[in-house]
C-alpha cells in the first residue's frame, strides 16, 4: 500500500512539474520518407533531428506526427515533426498546440526560404507566408499570421521554371560542408527564444 502510495506522489508531483513548466511548441517542416530526408524543402526536420541527437533525446509517432520532449531551465519544448506532408502542417500544429495547453505566443514553426541566401537565419513574430504552401496551411488552421517563425535560407540560385526541382532537391557538396555549423547555430536560436525571448533572439541571431 505504502508502496502504492508513493509511487502515486511521484507521479502527481512529476505531472505539476510538467504542467508548471513554461512550455513551447517547436515545429519543423519537411516531407516524410526516405526520398524527401536530405532536401532542402526539409530542413525544419533537419534541424530537429539535429537537436535530438546532440542532446540524445529521440521522437515518437504520435498523432500527426514524430514528437519529442526536451526539458531546458525550466522551459519544457515540445518538438514536433508533422507527418501530415508539408502542405497540410496546420492540423498537426493546431492539434499540438491545443493538447499541451501551449500559447500562440510559444509556438515556433521551422522552414526553408528561397529569399534568404543559404544558411542565413531569421527569426520573426509574423508575416505573410511567402508563397510557402507550409506557412499557408499553418495560416488558415491558426486563423492568423501572427505566430513565431524562423526561416532557414536556401538561397534562390535556380534557373526559370526549376523551383520545385530546387527546393526538392539536396545540398550540393559546397552547401554540405557548412551545414553542421549552420545546424548548430540553428539550435541555439531555439534555445534562446525559450530562455532569453523572441526579442532579443531576432537580435542575436538574425541575417548572423
Amino acid at each position: 500500500m505504502w508502496r502504492f502510495l508513493t509511487h502515486l506522489f511521484r507521479k502527481e508531483s512529476n505531472k505539476k512539474d510538467h504542467d508548471s513548466m513554461k512550455k513551447y511548441l517547436i515545429v519543423g517542416l519537411g516531407n516524410i520518407g526516405d526520398d524527401y530526408k536530405n532536401t532542402r524543402h526539409n530542413i525544419g526536420f533537419k534541424i530537429l533531428d539535429y537537436f535530438a541527437e546532440q542532446e540524445q533525446f529521440s521522437f515518437e509517432t504520435q498523432k500527426l506526427g514524430d514528437v519529442a520532449t526536451y526539458k531546458l531551465k525550466g522551459r519544457l519544448f515540445v518538438f514536433l515533426k508533422p507527418n501530415t506532408y508539408m502542405n497540410l502542417s496546420g492540423k498537426a500544429v493546431q492539434y499540438w498546440l491545443a493538447k499541451e495547453n501551449i500559447p500562440l505566443e510559444n509556438l515556433l514553426v521551422i522552414t526553408d526560404d528561397l529569399n534568404l541566401p543559404f544558411g542565413t537565419l531569421r527569426l520573426k513574430t509574423k508575416g505573410s507566408d511567402g508563397g510557402h504552401n507550409g506557412l499557408k496551411d499553418i495560416q488558415s488552421k491558426l486563423g492568423t499570421t501572427n505566430y513565431n517563425r524562423f526561416r532557414f535560407g536556401i538561397s534562390d540560385a535556380f534557373s526559370k521554371g526549376k523551383q520545385i526541382d530546387y527546393v526538392l532537391g539536396e545540398w550540393t557538396e559546397e552547401e554540405t560542408k557548412h551545414l553542421k555549423e549552420r545546424l548548430e547555430k540553428s539550435v541555439e536560436l531555439i534555445k534562446s527564444f525559450a530562455l532569453a525571448g523572441v526579442n532579443n533572439t531576432m537580435n542575436a541571431f538574425n541575417g548572423k
